[in-house]
């Protein structure tokens, strides 16, 4: 091939097409170059990858990193909830208290964009045995009762309920509780649907159903 069919080639034949696309690079490149960095501050929970899945995180607080990014500033502004992430791996996790790294490289974010800070870069968990046991249901009856009236009898259905959660947190339940049940004017009988739940936010009712409480009145003396 000549030289002379060789330019035709490269820069004669689609000419048209060519320097369009040209320009567009031109214009995408000048776009980049003034488009000036900027840095903002986000705060994201912290994911655990590979939890154990015969532990439980013992405690109550939340864990959260201050991460820094930096990139362009028309991406900087359109950063949105979830686009930073940052993940920790717990496959090493045992029972009892553990410190876990945390570092940039642990960061994820969108294209062109840099975590370059992170904050704490250490942080501590403590883990205990996922265990659970059942429970009985007690229900919380309130209202005003007709004069002479009293609760002579509280049904509950299901009495018990199953609890689970990290093992010293569970042994130290010793029943669930429902929503309070307001009774008032009830007579004779009447039959209330509710929920039950345990006041330890680290203890979970394993299965939630409703709870049907059936409240029985009889007369004061009786």
């Amino acid at each position: 091939m000549s030289a002379s069919e060789l330019f035709r080639r490269v820069f004669v034949k689609d000419f048209g097409l060519k320097f369009i696309s040209l320009l567009l690079a031109c214009g995408l490149w000048l776009m980049v170059a003034r488009d000036p960095i900027a840095e903002v501050d986000t705060r994201v929970p912290i994911e655990f990858l590979n939890f154990p899945g015969n532990l439980e995180i013992d405690s109550a607080s939340s864990t959260e990193a201050l991460v820094r990014v930096r990139g362009p500033e028309r991406l900087i502004h359109r950063l949105r909830t979830g686009d930073v992430r940052a993940q920790v791996d717990l496959a090493s996790a045992e029972p009892g208290q553990r410190t876990f790294d945390l570092s940039t490289r642990q960061i994820h974010v969108p294209p062109d964009i840099d975590a370059v800070q992170v904050n704490p870069t250490q942080f501590q968990l403590s883990f205990d045995i996922r265990t659970s046991k059942t429970v009985p249901v007690r229900p919380r009856v309130t209202g005003g009762f007709a004069e002479g009236m009293r609760v002579s009898q509280l049904l509950v259905d299901p009495a018990n309920v199953a609890i689970s959660g990290p093992r010293h947190h569970v042994d130290a339940v010793d029943s669930a509780t429902t929503d309070p049940i307001d009774a008032t004017g009830t007579l004779t009988r009447a039959t209330f649907v509710t929920h039950a739940f345990v006041s330890d936010p680290l203890v979970l009712v394993a299965h939630p159903t409703p709870i049907r409480v059936t409240v029985i009145m009889e007369r004061e003396g009786k």
